[in-house]
């Protein structure tokens, strides 16, 4: 039987202590709902709490990806291609379609050129974009394969005017992930900001609204019977895209990859909420809800370099496609898989 999802649900505890903060929202505060619980044929319903949102784990996971300090992917991700955005005029490193927020359809990358041709003409034509044409989704697969595959993981809607985009094209999610706690209670804590200084305030002295004072304070964190870190991989997604195999099965280990590399770098969420992950007493591996196990950050790693070698005639340039940004007079340039692999 051909399985259409693979799901984890892995249990998670605070490093230190029993309590955490979970994410916010304007207005809002921290997002509380009731979660339905089964319990053979009964259904009750116990306080629950977003702990991290869909949107921000999608970050989490493209982040375990990318070296901040060197501006470029990790290693093991060599050989994969995206546009690297340069400055027309010093060509200094700008962002790239792995860190803008957009990816692809990222204005950097819109407005920028390559070999003085407008991308958004370089991408129409890559995806076969006309008018009073239907858009051709596998096309469309294939090319953003050759431009930046974790695109068909994490997503890229086109989304601006028809006569931009025709048909304005949309890649969703094929990786999803969130943090839920079960059964919580809050913890009511508080604080004081100190001024050693200045004594007293007032409207000739300046008061708290300048950052003077001594100022109360109070915080709400939470504790929780059960936290759990819940990933989903869309394998019925990834075999829609209708790529030669290898290439769908380089996708899903690319999700596995993100994944684990995420688990065992530590959930280090915000500044009072550093979760881990729960050691099964057994010294049993994570697996997902059929039992099969979530391989190693090795054995992924492993997999990926030969997956990637593999399918190297469908990934473009295989490694960073320099774009111009700002001007758009002068000429980009195409890295090589040589540049790529010495870690351009």
């Amino acid at each position: 039987m051909t399985v259409s999802r693979q799901v984890f649900d892995v249990p998670l505890e605070p490093v230190a202590g029993g309590r955490f903060q979970p994410t916010g929202f304007p207005d809002i505060g921290a997002a509380r709902f009731q979660r339905p619980v089964r319990d053979g044929g009964k259904v009750t319903f116990v306080e629950a709490l977003l702990v991290e949102s869909t949107q921000s784990m999608a970050n989490r996971l493209e982040a375990v990806g990318w070296n901040p300090g060197a501006e470029r992917p990790v290693e093991e991700l060599t050989g994969l291609p995206y546009i690297r955005v340069l400055g027309a005029g010093d060509h200094r490193y700008l962002t790239s379609s792995r860190t803008e927020a957009h990816r692809l359809a990222s204005a950097f990358v819109k407005d920028s050129t390559l070999d003085g041709t407008k991308m958004t003409d370089v991408i129409k034509e890559r995806f076969g974009l006309r008018d009073d044409t239907p858009v051709a989704p596998r096309q469309i697969a294939a090319a953003v394969l050759a431009l930046d595959p974790l695109c068909l993981l994490h997503g890229a809607f086109f989304a601006e005017n028809a006569r931009v985009w025709p048909g304005q094209p949309r890649i969703t999610r094929a990786v999803t992930g969130f943090v839920e706690a079960l059964d919580v209670h809050p913890a009511h804590s508080g604080g004081v900001k100190r001024d050693a200084v200045r004594h007293s305030t007032g409207e000739s002295t300046g008061g708290s609204g300048e950052g003077y004072g001594m100022v109360p304070f109070h915080r709400t964190e939470w504790s929780a019977r059960e936290i759990v870190a819940s990933f989903v991989i869309d394998l019925a997604q990834i075999n829609s895209y209708g790529l030669p195999d290898p290439a769908g099965e380089l996708l899903a280990a690319l999700a596995r990859w993100q994944i684990r590399t995420l688990l065992d770098g530590g959930l280090r969420l915000r500044t009072a909420c550093d979760l881990a992950v729960v050691e099964n007493s057994d010294g049993s591996p994570i697996t997902d809800r059929r039992g099969t196990p979530l391989p190693s950050q090795d054995e992924l790693s492993a997999s990926l370099a030969s997956l990637i070698a593999t399918c190297a005639d469908q990934l473009g340039a295989r490694g960073p496609l320099d774009v111009l940004w700002g001007g758009g007079q002068a000429k980009g340039t195409k890295r090589g898989a040589g540049k790529a692999a010495a870690g351009s």
